[in-house]
């Protein structure tokens, strides 16, 4: 880690400022400098790429990153940062820091203002509180993302890469790899951080398939369905589609036919369908409904 971003110096300057880090908003500052370096390489950024940086904190990655590509966008929430963020990385000229909620920001239109790129990478030591909600932001809401170099919560990465009938398979892993190929990178323990989060945590890998795992005509409904399944565990998968009141009159019996329909046993439990089970429910709903 050079001077410029040496973490006895990033001390002295919060320290400098008088920021007191907020549990509230999730803030583990990464202090390691090998794990900095990893995540680096992981990210596999080229001289010409754009990286979205989400919670740049007091700047490690950032000047990390922008040592390797055309632009880091980063983007941080809590204003008390900026100071310390243009400290630290004060003379790199490919680096803009932009103060808004990331769970509010449209990246595609950000970046194209920023850079002019319409494509680019997101890297970031992510906020556990917000990370669920920030993926799904980052796949069903932002065009232009290729990949994404995440660290996150470790329990999180491993429903990222759950195999349909295991505990941690859900809505959320269905929904990411039907948009990405996930895989976890390396896990990250809770010391290396500051203050000291009470888990342990992995840097994951998401890159973004140019097409869907599976072909789907209505995405809204696809994951309509997929919501429903989860939604009620211990439940038999007719019974809890009917349970999630998707179609208004859509009775038990109604779903033991479309399921059947689909290939699938109605007695069967949401979390044993793969993604192209779920396709194929979709499709067959679509038609009972064209039927109607």
């Amino acid at each position: 880690m050079s001077e410029q971003v040496s973490f006895g110096r990033i001390r002295a300057i919060l320290e400098k400022h008088n920021i007191r880090l907020r549990k509230s908003l999730g803030q583990n500052f990464l202090m390691d400098g090998n794990i900095v370096r990893k995540i680096v390489t992981a990210s596999r950024v080229a001289p010409g790429d754009v990286v979205v940086e989400i919670g740049p904190g007091a700047g490690t990655l950032t000047a990390a990153l922008a040592g390797t590509c055309a632009h880091v966008v980063a983007v941080e929430l809590d204003k008390r940062l900026l100071p310390v963020l243009e400290e630290v990385l004060g003379g790199l000229q490919n680096v803009t820091v932009v103060s808004k909620d990331a769970l509010e920001v449209d990246f595609d239109q950000l970046v194209a203002r920023a850079t002019g790129a319409t494509t680019y990478k997101v890297v970031a030591n992510l906020p556990y509180y917000i990370t669920t909600p920030l993926i799904m932001h980052l796949l069903r809401g932002q065009s232009g993302v290729t990949e994404m170099v995440l660290m996150i919560q470790l329990e999180v990465a491993d429903r990222l890469v759950a195999r349909p009938g295991s505990k941690d398979y859900g809505a959320f892993t269905v929904t990411v790899q039907y948009y990405c190929r996930p895989e976890i990178l390396f896990r990250v323990p809770r010391t290396v951080f500051f203050p000291q989060p009470e888990v342990d945590s992995a840097v994951v890998r998401l890159a973004k398939r140019q097409e869907p795992e599976v072909a789907v005509d209505d995405e809204d409904l696809f994951f309509t369905l997929v919501r429903g399944a989860f939604g009620q565990r211990r439940k038999t998968l007719a019974n809890a589609l009917a349970g999630a009141k998707i179609f208004p009159g859509w009775t038990r019996a109604i779903w033991e036919e479309v399921l059947k329909r689909a290939g699938i046993d109605p007695r069967c439990r949401g979390e044993t369908l793969g993604l192209a089970e779920f396709a194929a429910l979709a499709r067959a709903c679509r038609q009972r409904l064209m039927e109607c």
